[in-house]
């Protein structure tokens, strides 16, 4: 069972009261307080119970609703840690529903994911500069889907779990040693580089902005054109690799651990 490390209200609510003509039911409280919640935001039927069967199995607590509209008004009710939210919907669709959550103080810091057929650029653009923290294309993997929110708990439930040292796919980040490994084999990174690819493996799948990167590895003292971000990318992959480092066109960078 996914719970959280410190423990507050949570509450139940029916994952299928809104695809049927009938009054919702009353909200009652969760048996587990701590338990990691996430509602399920898509109009498509069959996605919904295939998340809700997974998430449920790993653990979690699951609410849905079919389109932006519903969403508003479950979210304040039953305050989910974690939001996977469609971008084609009817009423309200993802972008404008994940834009009037972040309005709100109390979502301001949940993770939203955002679930889409749609790969076009524009609209993965659309989609982080609304507020999403990560983007997941159509047909969803739930074993990919379900790793990523693993991770997403590790670093909620443990801030300081990857303080140290980070490893993922093979890559190994040494914090306080600076130093990078790629399959057991050193990697000499100049510093910058180290700093800059350090702060992305910190937060997987969150996109940073050039002048948030710019922010926190060059600082405000010095003044640095956001070129000088695109430079140390283009530099750290040639060391460790294309496929660590993802490009998101028009909004910044993000570390992908797919």
């Amino acid at each position: 069972m996914v719970t959280h490390p410190t423990a507050r209200q949570a509450v139940f609510l029916s994952s299928r009261i809104f695809f049927y003509n009938q009054k919702p039911r009353t909200v009652q409280p969760a048996a587990n307080a701590n338990v990691y919640k996430i509602l399920v935001v898509d109009d498509d039927p069959d996605i919904v119970e295939l998340l809700e069967y997974n998430l449920r199995k790993e653990g979690y607590e699951v609410a849905s609703a079919p389109d932006g509209r519903k969403a508003l008004d479950v979210a304040p009710q039953f305050s989910p840690d974690i939001i996977l939210l469609d971008v084609m919907m009817p009423h309200l669709d993802g972008i404008a529903t994940c834009q009037q959550l972040r309005e709100q103080p109390r979502f301001k810091d949940t993770y939203i994911i955002f679930l889409t057929a749609r790969a076009e650029e524009f609209s993965e653009v659309a989609a982080f500069e609304a507020g999403a923290d990560d983007f997941i294309a159509k047909p969803i993997k739930p074993r990919a889907l379900l790793s990523r929110l693993a991770a997403h708990v590790r670093r909620d439930k443990d801030p300081q779990l990857l303080s140290d040292t980070i490893e993922i796919n093979g890559l190994t980040i040494d914090r306080t040693g600076f130093a990078v490994f790629q399959d057991g084999r050193k990697i000499t990174l100049p510093k910058k580089e180290f700093e800059l690819l350090a702060f992305l493996a910190t937060s997987p799948h969150k996109v940073f902005g050039r002048e948030e990167l710019l922010q926190n590895i060059w600082g405000n003292d010095v003044f640095v054109l956001a070129r000088t971000v695109d430079v140390h990318v283009r530099k750290v992959r040639e060391k460790v690799g294309d496929h660590h480092i993802q490009t998101i066109k028009g909004v910044g960078y993000k570390f992908n651990t797919d």
